[in-house]
């Protein structure tokens, strides 16, 4: 069987990963390590709206060019070289380089597309929710290993070519996040200023609890307001449980329950199966107007929850109780018709214009993947390439973009 990464130039090397790293495993205390992400964009300072645990006394220490990377498949992809002494999350993986080798062409191997599969490749677990690669499953994977000039110029020349995909990345995500907020302003402006009877939901919405024959197919609900359809994969699986599901028809009405006051509300376009989280529900209403009006209340963050007497800035709505007692806003059944098949009209042609710039994004962002992992794995011979002054440009988090537009753990052995 062929290595993960191919034929490999004759000038190359390759060793195992036990050869050029070491484990870190000293634990330290956030109070005297700052905190750290690792994150699909690498090795961070901890995003300000990450979960966090009461554990901050039992994390792993990172140093300045040390490599961290998320044990869980469903955080695949998020890893990358420390550009600070910190402390991150002990699901996390820290590798101490043993030798002189580029930093930069480590970040750029472990975190390509067929290194990351090779590493998940090695993990193990009950289910592929809880699958996990260790230290000791990953340390005998063989890596490439350019002389050290080539990997300077391999890294000069990634550094060139990805900042100008992430250029254009930025800029359509950016304007997707426009759309998304021109999408929401229409919500908005379509159902706030309606007149008609406050009712508390679960008075004219009643919860659906139909069994499902067994597919393969999850329908997801996801915060932008839609559902798609999310396979059973042995990486990727939410669960293996059958007892988690439930059935889900196209025109149904989903609320997910944890993450309704981020606008997972979304009328079905699937036939599938769902988790029981969400509320699948039905109604003699218009079921697009009172979707319509739970997104707006997520949109101006109306929704509140009540913990020990104290109202919090989140919701939670798992328990049907909860989410039934949402009030609404409720005009007449023939104005819910107007008003959704208007909103159904704006929203059709925003939909559009943002489908064909993720398709655009998805696009360049699978070309920085396979340009990468040509590069590192010698596939493409870059020694030649002059590369020219270039700005650099690192690929913006959502986090970011939508900071920008406002302004205009779990423990592991």
């Amino acid at each position: 069987m062929s290595e993960w990464y191919g034929v490999l130039p004759e000038r190359w090397e390759t060793r195992k990963v036990n050869d050029l790293f070491a484990e870190r495993r000293e634990k330290v205390s956030d109070t005297d390590f700052a905190p750290l992400s690792v994150s699909k964009g690498g090795t961070i300072p901890q995003i300000a709206n990450v979960a966090k645990t009461n554990a901050g006394d039992n994390r792993k220490l990172v140093r300045k060019g040390d490599f961290a990377i998320n044990s869980r498949s469903d955080r695949r992809g998020s890893s990358g070289v420390s550009e600070l002494d910190g402390s991150v999350s002990l699901i996390n993986i820290v590798l101490t380089p043993r030798d002189e080798a580029n930093g930069r062409y480590w970040h750029y191997l472990l975190k390509s597309y067929n290194f990351i599969e090779e590493y998940y490749r090695n993990g193990r677990g009950i289910v592929a929710d809880l699958w996990t690669t260790r230290y000791a499953e990953m340390k005998s994977i063989y890596l490439p290993l350019p002389p050290r000039d080539e990997q300077d110029q391999i890294v000069r020349y990634l550094d060139w070519k990805v900042s100008r995909i992430n250029k254009l990345v930025n800029a359509k995500r950016r304007q997707v996040a426009l759309l998304q907020e021109q999408k929401r302003a229409e919500i908005t402006e379509a159902v706030l200023s309606v007149h008609g009877t406050q009712v508390r939901l679960k008075r004219v919405v009643h919860k659906l609890n139909r069994s499902y024959k067994y597919t393969d197919e999850v329908v997801i609900c996801s915060n932008s307001g839609k559902t798609f359809f999310r396979g059973n994969k042995k990486i990727g699986v939410i669960s293996e449980n059958d007892d988690i599901y439930q059935g889900v028809l196209n025109g149904d009405l989903m609320i997910h329950g944890m993450d309704t006051w981020h606008g997972a509300i979304a009328m079905s376009k699937h036939d599938g199966k769902c988790t029981t989280v969400a509320h699948v529900c039905d109604s003699k209403e218009d079921k697009r107007f009172i979707m319509y009006y739970l997104q707006m209340l997520a949109f101006r963050k109306l929704y509140k929850a009540i913990s020990n007497g104290v109202r919090q800035n989140t919701s939670d709505f798992r328990s049907w109780g909860k989410a039934g007692d949402i009030d609404i806003v409720l005009p007449s059944l023939n104005e819910q018709h107007q008003i959704s098949d208007c909103l159904d009209l704006k929203l059709e042609q925003i939909e559009y214009a943002i489908s064909k710039l993720e398709n655009q994004v998805s696009l360049l962002n699978e070309y920085r993947t396979r340009l990468i992992s040509d590069v590192v794995t010698g596939k493409l011979d870059v020694r030649g390439v002059v590369v020219p002054e270039y700005e650099a440009v690192e690929e913006t988090a959502d986090e970011e973009i939508i900071e920008e537009e406002a302004e205009g753990d779990e423990n592991a052995d």
